[in-house]
C-alpha cells in the first residue's frame, strides 16, 4: 500500500459526515448526513449552512425500494448500502452519483425545484441562484443525467487522484501519532477554498462556519502546512499580507467580498450578536480598526529555508515591519508607549473576561507579541546588514519589556491587564504568554510556573485552560473563558522552551497531542475537565489540525 493510500485508510474512520463532512480541496460543496441519506450544502463567508442548501436530501433506494443507507465514507467517495452506488466529486463544483450493478433509484429533494427521482447516473452541478433565492445561497443545484456510467468512473478516478496527491505530502511522524496526523492533514486539505479574485488558495479555519482567511489562523495554519506543502503555506501568508491599509494595518479577515479591517466592515450577523450581548462596540461612534495579534514575523520566520524566493521574503518582511509600526503609531491609544487592543476581535480571544472591562485594553499578551516581533525584525535587519534599523527595533523591544514588567501584580502573582487605564480583575491565559519573549527575569518566570502548577489556577485535568479556575468568570465550556485551545498551548510550549524550561515544554506538547487524540480530532476548543470537544466548538478546525501536525513533527525528530 502506498503512503497516500495508507493515509487515506487511516482517515476514513473519522469521516462521519457530521463533525467531518465529505468535501474536496478547492470546493465549497459539503455533503453531510441527513435522515436516511445525505444533504448537500455550500460553504460561504458569514452564511449559515442551513441557509446554503443545494440538496435538502439525497437518498439511494435499492432494488427492493428500501433506502440504502450510507455504509462507508472515504476521502474520495461515499458508499450507499450494498448496492455499490457511490457519490463522488466531478471537479470542485459538481458531484457525481453512479455505479452499482443492481438497479437503484435516487431521490433528491431540491430547495427551489420539484423533487426528482432517477434511475440513471447523475451529475449535480452548481449554478447561479435565481434572483428571488439569493437571500440564502448564491448558487443552486442543477441535475444532469449521464448517458453512461463512464462519466461517473472518470469522476471517481479524478477525485481519487486529488486526494492521493494530497496524502502523498503527509508529514512523517512518530508511530503513535500517525493516525491523527493523517486526519489533521485531511482537515487542512478539506479546508482549502478558492477566494474569487484573490489568485490564491486559502486554507480556511473551517468550511463549517469560518469561510475566509483570518490573519491569525493563517499564521498557525501555515506553521503546520510548511511540513508537507511549503508553497501552500506561503500562499496563506501572501493572502494575509496582501491588503494592508495605507498606514500598514493588516486586516482581520480576507474573504470573498473584500476584507474585514474596521468595525464598519463587520458582517450583520456579528453586529447583531454584539448588540444582543449589550456590547457598546456593536455600533461605535467612530470606526475601530480590526486586526489580529502581531505574530506575522513569527509565522514568516518559520518558512525560512523552506521557500526559495528571496525577493518575496524581502517584500514580506517589509510588510511586517510596516504593520509593527502601525501598532505603535495607531494603537497606543493612551500614549504611554504600550499599544492596546481597541476591539476584542483584534486580540483573537474575543470572549475573554479580560474584555469585560472598558476598552481599550492593555494586555500582557500583546506586549509579549510586540517584543517578540521587534526582536525578530531586529534579527532580520542584522542578517541583511542594516545595523541601525536592527538597533531601533531592539531598543523598542527593550522599552516594551520594561512596560510589560510594570504590569506585574505582585500580590496577585500575575501580569494584570488594564481597561481604559483601570486594573482588570480577570486572570486569563494572557498573563502566561509573556513567556514567549524569552527575556523575562527569573522571578516572573517562577510566578508563571507557579500559576501553571496550581490546581486552583491553570493545573486542570487537561491543560492549559484559558482562564484561571479560581476566577469567577471561569467556565469549562464557554469560548475563551476556560476551554483549552491548541494554539495557546503551542505558544506556551514555545515560551517555556525559550525561557529555559525545555522539559516542561516537551511535556506540554505531549499533553496537547494526547488531548487532540482523546477528544477525537482537532476541534476548535476542548473542555479542560473532560478533554472532550466543548459543546459549541467547531470541528475539523484548521489551526488545531495544523498545530497538531507542527507539534507532532517536533516531538518526532523529523
Amino acid at each position: 500500500m502506498s503512503v497516500a493510500a495508507a493515509a487515506a485508510a487511516r482517515v476514513s474512520p473519522y469521516l462521519d459526515l457530521e463533525s467531518a463532512p465529505f468535501t474536496l480541496p478547492g470546493s465549497r460543496i459539503l455533503v453531510m448526513r441527513a435522515d436516511e441519506g445525505v444533504t448537500v450544502r455550500l460553504a460561504e463567508y458569514e452564511r449559515r449552512l442551513d441557509d446554503c442548501i443545494l440538496v435538502r436530501t439525497l437518498r439511494v433506494l435499492g432494488p427492493d425500494g428500501r433506502v440504502a443507507p450510507v455504509s462507508a465514507v472515504h476521502p474520495d467517495r461515499i458508499e450507499f448500502g450494498a448496492a455499490g452506488v457511490t457519490l463522488t466529486f466531478d471537479g470542485p463544483d459538481a458531484l457525481s452519483l453512479g455505479g452499482g450493478e443492481a438497479p437503484w433509484t435516487a431521490e433528491l429533494d431540491l430547495p427551489h425545484t420539484p423533487a426528482l427521482r432517477t434511475t440513471s447516473p447523475i451529475r449535480i452541478t452548481l449554478a447561479p441562484a435565481a434572483a428571488e433565492h439569493r437571500k440564502s445561497a448564491r448558487f443552486t443545484a442543477e441535475i444532469e443525467h449521464f448517458s453512461c456510467a463512464r462519466g461517473h468512473r472518470a469522476a471517481l478516478e479524478a477525485t481519487g487522484r486529488v486526494w492521493e496527491e494530497w496524502f502523498a505530502r503527509t508529514p512523517v511522524v512518530r508511530d503513535d501519532l500517525v493516525g491523527m496526523t493523517a486526519f489533521c492533514w485531511w482537515v487542512l486539505g478539506a479546508n482549502i477554498v478558492s477566494l474569487p479574485g484573490r489568485g490564491a488558495r486559502a486554507v480556511v479555519p473551517s468550511k463549517i462556519g469560518y469561510v475566509g482567511l483570518w490573519q491569525w489562523d493563517a499564521y498557525f495554519i501555515a506553521s503546520g502546512l510548511r511540513h508537507g506543502d511549503p508553497e501552500l503555506a506561503r500562499e496563506q501568508l501572501e493572502l494575509a499580507f496582501a491588503f494592508p491599509t495605507a498606514d500598514g494595518q493588516l486586516p482581520d479577515v480576507v474573504h470573498d467580498e473584500g476584507v474585514l479591517a474596521s468595525s464598519d466592515d463587520l458582517p450583520p450577523g456579528d453586529r447583531d450578536n454584539l448588540r444582543r450581548a449589550g456590547s457598546a462596540i456593536a455600533d461605535p461612534s467612530a470606526p475601530i480598526p480590526l486586526t489580529k495579534p502581531p505574530l506575522a514575523a513569527w509565522a514568516l520566520r518559520r518558512l525560512e529555508g523552506l521557500v526559495d524566493d528571496p525577493a518575496w521574503f524581502d517584500a514580506a518582511w517589509a510588510t511586517v515591519a510596516r504593520s509593527q509600526e502601525w501598532w505603535f503609531a495607531h494603537s497606543d491609544l493612551d500614549g504611554d508607549g504600550m499599544p492596546e487592543y481597541g476591539h476584542p476581535y483584534s486580540s483573537g480571544l474575543d470572549d475573554s473576561p479580560v474584555f469585560d472591562a472598558e476598552l481599550p485594553v492593555a494586555s500582557p499578551d500583546l506586549a509579549a507579541y510586540l517584543i517578540l516581533q521587534d526582536d525578530l525584525l531586529a534579527a532580520r535587519a542584522r542578517s541583511v546588514g542594516d545595523a541601525a534599523v536592527a538597533e531601533r527595533f531592539a531598543a523598542r523591544a527593550s522599552r516594551t519589556l520594561e512596560l510589560l514588567e510594570g504590569m506585574w501584580d505582585e500580590s496577585a502573582g500575575f501580569f494584570r491587564s488594564s481597561g481604559a487605564g483601570a486594573p482588570v480583575e480577570a486572570e486569563a491565559v494572557v498573563s502566561l504568554l509573556p513567556l514567549l519573549t524569552g527575556r523575562l527575569p527569573g522571578r516572573y518566570v517562577a510566578g508563571i510556573l507557579a500559576a501553571l502548577d496550581d490546581p486552583e489556577r491553570f493545573a486542570t485535568t487537561w491543560i492549559v485552560p484559558t482562564v484561571a479556575r479560581r476566577d469567577p468568570d471561569y467556565s469549562d465550556e464557554r469560548m475563551w473563558r476556560g476551554p483549552v485551545w491548541v494554539n495557546v498551548n503551542a505558544l506556551l510550549a514555545e515560551g517555556l522552551a525559550v525561557s529555559g524550561h525545555a522539559d516542561r515544554s516537551r511535556a506540554l506538547i505531549e499533553q496537547t497531542l494526547r488531548l487532540v487524540q482523546h477528544g477525537g480530532g482537532p476541534h476548535e476548543y476542548f473542555n479542560p475537565a473532560t478533554g472532550e470537544k466543548a459543546r459549541t466548538a467547531t470541528t475539523a478546525f484548521g489551526w488545531s489540525a495544523a498545530l497538531f501536525i507542527d507539534l507532532a513533527v517536533q516531538v518526532s525528530g523529523a
